[in-house]
């Protein structure tokens, strides 16, 4: 997968989805290997003036090279003697399942606290430019809004729902996406945007983001682009695709309604010459006036019923 992605844009948000897909690491006594690494054992320990875990992971190397068991990866030094395990080693599994435990909470705990002011120091940062622009890339999806993250910055804001462009927006979570029902408008993980900043609270280190504008990248189904905040192929509100029945019994093309007043497209003879008052009153009254001569087409009537102003089309 990694291989896959190498040389795309957004190779980092995908990095980082798939680190947050894996279970979180902890400390235990049994060797259960490691799954990113795909090794079959695996112990976590750097210098053990660090972390208590290291230290824990020096005493057992030691009591493992100076005690008095036999193992088949053992080198011992010539000459050293024997430590009994009591002094260098005084666990059993219960108690390193105890300290395990209590070194994952603590880690933990620490990565919260490093997160907290790493937040804050980004406020901080942006408090004073606000209203300026910068370029990002979805990192989060939601059913309230995106996360950006803002290019060479590595910081994080969020544009609310209620800041996108006007629509009701639907969440795909499958495919981690908001919609527009009306434009059909996509904002999908690792989609590359404009923004810009709108509020920063210090105190909930929280950044508030605008779109800005959104680069040209989507595609409809047909494979050619679409221009910005032009809908998707056969995403027109559905009443609009309905096709209306003409007072004639015919259908307009289009499904688009006919003003007020709108006679048919191919009138009849009849209705292109001066009425009498005779036909005049039978075509209010609802009955069909009397052709001119035999063969000719009724007139059209007029359609009952209210009917959209002139320049607005019907829902």
């Amino acid at each position: 997968l990694l291989a896959n992605v190498e040389g795309r844009d957004d190779k980092h948000i995908i990095q980082t989805m798939l680190l947050r897909s894996l279970s979180q690491a902890v400390y235990q006594p049994e060797n259960a290997g490691h799954f990113g690494l795909h090794y079959e054992a695996y112990a976590h320990f750097t210098s053990p003036i660090r972390r208590y875990p290291d230290l824990l992971v020096h005493r057992a190397i030691r009591a493992a090279i100076r005690g008095r068991g036999k193992g088949t990866h053992i080198k011992r030094v010539k000459g050293a003697s024997a430590l009994k395990r009591e002094r260098i080693y005084p666990y059993d599994v219960g108690a390193m399942a105890a300290l395990g435990e209590q070194c994952s909470m603590t880690e933990r705990r620490a990565d919260d606290a490093t997160r907290e002011v790493d937040a804050w120091l980004k406020c901080e940062f942006l408090k004073d430019r606000i209203g300026e622009e910068f370029e990002g890339v979805i990192a989060a999806v939601t059913n309230f809004g995106v996360f950006v993250e803002l290019s060479d910055l590595y910081i994080e804001g969020l544009i609310h729902i209620s800041a996108l462009p006007g629509d009701y927006y639907h969440f795909d979570q499958a495919k981690q996406r908001l919609i527009g029902e009306r434009t059909r408008q996509v904002f999908q993980l690792g989609g590359a945007v404009t923004v810009r900043v709108a509020r920063v609270d210090l105190d909930d280190r929280k950044i508030d983001l605008e779109l800005a504008g959104v680069a040209p990248s989507r595609r409809g189904k047909s494979g050619k682009r679409r221009a910005e905040g032009e809908p998707a192929a056969g995403s027109r509100n559905k009443k609009s695709r309905r096709r209306q029945t003409a007072p004639n019994g015919e259908k307009e093309s289009g499904g688009k309604e006919r003003k007020s007043g709108q006679r048919s497209t191919k009138p009849s003879k009849s209705a292109k010459s001066p009425k009498s008052a005779k036909s005049k009153k039978a075509s209010t009254s609802g009955r069909p006036a009397k052709a001119s001569k035999p063969g000719k087409a009724p007139a059209a009537k007029r359609r009952s019923g209210k009917q959209p102003p002139a320049g607005k089309k019907g829902r």
